[in-house]
């Protein structure tokens, strides 16, 4: 049984940093792509940032710059670390994962397995 669990969301101030991580375990196979979505109440999702099984990344235009995307010393664990963080940032943050889609994406449709997700706050 495939989960993705993250971890690492909580309240900071105008301008902090958090680093979020995303662990997917029961994961068989040895590569396996992954990328944080977010969501606003009453808002779609928005793809944030995504890392495939090569290293290469992508990012959401909103976080170009103040986020980054990594992986841990295992390929199953991916990390996000987010700086200079806005109010607007404020959202539930998810991680999904899926296998070997060659690039790293940011179409929700094309991650089959998620987590339940970790708020984030950022107070001005």
């Amino acid at each position: 049984l495939v989960q993705v669990v993250e971890s690492g969301g909580g309240s900071v101030q105008l301008g902090g940093s958090l680093k979020l991580s995303c662990v997917v375990s029961g994961w068989k196979y040895a590569t396996v792509d992954v990328a944080w979505f977010r969501q606003i109440e009453g808002r779609e999702r928005e793809g944030v940032a995504a890392i495939d099984g090569d290293g290469s990344t992508s990012y959401g235009d909103s976080v170009k710059g103040r986020f980054t995307i990594s992986r841990g010393n295992s390929h199953t664990t991916v990390y996000l670390q987010m700086n200079s963080l806005t109010p607007e940032d404020t959202a539930m943050y998810y991680c999904a994962a899926d296998y070997a889609l060659g690039y790293p994406s940011l179409n929700q449709n094309e991650l089959n397995y998620w987590g339940q997700g970790t708020q984030v706050t950022v107070s001005s």
